[in-house]
């Protein structure tokens, strides 16, 4: 039997990350979302609990993501991984932990302007589902100033928008 594949999405907020993992989802691939299991456990950032409490709340949400991860990828499910992974540190964890259970980790990069988050972000700031998030401009400099974008060592493919190019290397 091959390895099955973990997906793991690297963007900033708004660069397409959930939109690229419903996709794949929708073609057989198992999506998990830090994101819903924060909404599920605690409603909406900002809303039902402070913005400030975001990683103590989280820091839960991604074990029970990571054991869910595993536990897919030890069963022969390929999965994408519906989380930022801004920081290369958090990269080479879920990395470690895809290797682990016998995975092959691909890491996908949604590259995005600040103009174009901005727009995006806009609509998204209207809604109130578990992937809304209100991002004010101010807010999305911060989250650039603390975004690491992948470098050429890390082997990212970079996501053209063409989700059949992605679903092609899921094994």
């Amino acid at each position: 039997m091959s390895e099955s594949t973990a997906v793991l999405l690297i963007g900033i907020t708004g660069s397409g990350k959930t939109h690229l993992a419903q996709a794949l989802s929708a073609r057989g691939v198992v999506r998990l979302s830090v994101d819903e299991e924060v909404h599920r456990l605690h409603g909406r950032y900002g809303v039902d609990y402070p913005e400030h409490e975001y990683f103590e709340r989280e820091a839960p949400a991604v074990e029970t993501v990571r054991a869910q991860l595993t536990e897919l990828l030890r069963a022969g499910r390929s999965i994408v991984l519906d989380h930022g992974l801004w920081r290369r540190s958090d990269r080479d964890e879920w990395k470690k932990t895809v290797r682990a259970v016998g995975g092959r980790p691909l890491l996908v990069y949604l590259p995005a302007s600040k103009e174009s988050l901005l727009r995006r972000l806009a609509a998204r700031n209207q809604r109130r589902d578990a992937n809304a998030l209100t991002v004010t401009p101010e807010a999305l400099d911060d989250f650039f100033a603390r975004f690491e974008p992948p470098t050429a060592d890390e082997d990212a493919v970079s996501y053209n928008g063409d989700v059949e190019v992605i679903r092609s290397m899921v094994r």
